[in-house]
């Protein structure tokens, strides 16, 4: 579904991303994982069209994305959710939910979203005027997975969803992804956090200063010594 080849990007005469490769096949969870500053982010900045990419390609279903503004890489089918949630907090939750869905806003399709996302996010129901501003961290990050999700994206990007959440939070957010996926939502999820990534994910990459450094199944990269020492608090086994 989404494929990235030999990728590279930088801020200013910072290069951030040096030959990145990775795909995402649909209908699976693909997790990113790596220390802070390896080029996660970066990475996702430039599938959505939010950081020019310095060489290299990106394709969806296809057809290329480079060149094209982020409004029209949503209107493909690529929503991302950012690291920091970003909700609008002076909107409310109904006016949230609404800027998420202004690729396709009809009264109809709004009206059918809003049922299916309010159903998915309980939480959210029933304080569609309440400020965003005044939700909990939780319920923000549902908040911004809801709004993502407005955009009817066959592809679904999130950065760090469990940071900042309490452990029980964070279970409940995973468990919603988990049922996003069966959905059918593809989903490629950067997160610090590699023992909940992999365990949710079908396929893993590590990233290491803007390289991928490491791909396979997600059972096998928990299962990997240097994964384990370096993203899962394990023990390397004896030689």
């Amino acid at each position: 579904m989404l494929e990235i080849q030999d990728l590279s990007a930088a801020y200013g005469n910072i290069v951030a991303l040096k030959g990145v490769s990775l795909s995402v096949p649909q209908g699976q969870i693909v997790a990113l994982i790596g220390a802070n500053g390896a080029g996660k982010t970066t990475t996702l900045r430039s599938i959505t069209g939010l950081l020019p990419r310095a060489a290299g390609g990106i394709s969806f279903e296809g057809a290329s994305l480079v060149g094209r503004s982020a409004a029209d890489i949503v209107a493909r089918g690529i929503s991302l959710v950012p690291e920091g949630r970003r909700i609008f907090s002076n909107l409310t939750v109904l006016e949230n939910l609404k800027m998420g869905a202004f690729v396709h806003w009809t009264r109809e399709r709004l009206a059918q979203d809003l049922e299916e996302v309010l159903a998915l996010f309980p939480a959210l129901k029933g304080r569609e005027r309440q400020k965003g501003g005044t939700l909990s961290g939780g319920e923000q990050q549902m908040l911004a997975i809801a709004r993502a999700l407005m955009a009817r994206p066959k592809l679904l990007l999130l950065d760090e969803p469990s940071m900042g959440l309490a452990p029980r939070l964070v279970e409940v957010v995973f468990d919603i992804l988990q049922g996003i996926r069966h959905r059918g939502t593809t989903i490629l999820l950067v997160e610090q956090n590699a023992r909940l990534a992999l365990a949710l994910a079908d396929e893993g990459y590590v990233m290491e200063t803007g390289r991928i450094v490491l791909h396979g199944a997600a059972r096998e990269l928990r299962e990997d010594d240097a994964v384990r020492r370096a993203y899962l608090g394990g023990h390397v086994r004896p030689t």
